[in-house]
């Protein structure tokens, strides 16, 4: 498998990079108009979930800012709650001169996932 990978309850297939080169991977592969989610603290994997941002409901986003947290080294080191940005792949871009799997980005949102709801998250890779 080259990516983590999540399915939302109502089946998006969300995507995850397990390293800085990975994510670099991941990013490539964005489309324009996909969500993509990275904690506020460095650290994360870059995740994409795989549908367009008009059939993605707000569930969607809150499971994939979980899968996000779950796997970023804010929550290994905390275990507390945890912002997550949200923006979209035509707001990524890459600067000459990036350390490999950093990124800039033009705008994004912030979603806090929730001590509970990524102590809820199953290793096997969902919400219990």
């Amino acid at each position: 498998m080259k990516f983590r990978e999540y399915t939302t309850s109502s089946g998006k297939l969300v995507l995850a990079g397990k390293s800085a080169e990975n994510n670099e991977e991941l990013v490539e592969q964005v489309g324009q108009n996909e969500y993509v989610l990275h904690t506020a603290m460095p650290g994360s994997p870059f995740v994409d979930i795989k549908a367009p941002m008009d059939e993605v409901s707000k569930i969607d986003l809150k499971e994939a800012a979980i899968f996000c947290a779950r796997y970023s080294q804010d929550w290994r080191d905390r275990k507390a709650d945890v912002a997550v940005d949200v923006f979209i792949g035509k707001d990524i871009s890459k600067e000459k001169g990036m350390k490999t799997g950093c990124f800039g980005v033009k705008k994004s949102q912030s979603i806090v996932a929730k001590k509970i709801d990524i102590e809820g998250f199953d290793r096997a890779g969902g919400l219990v």
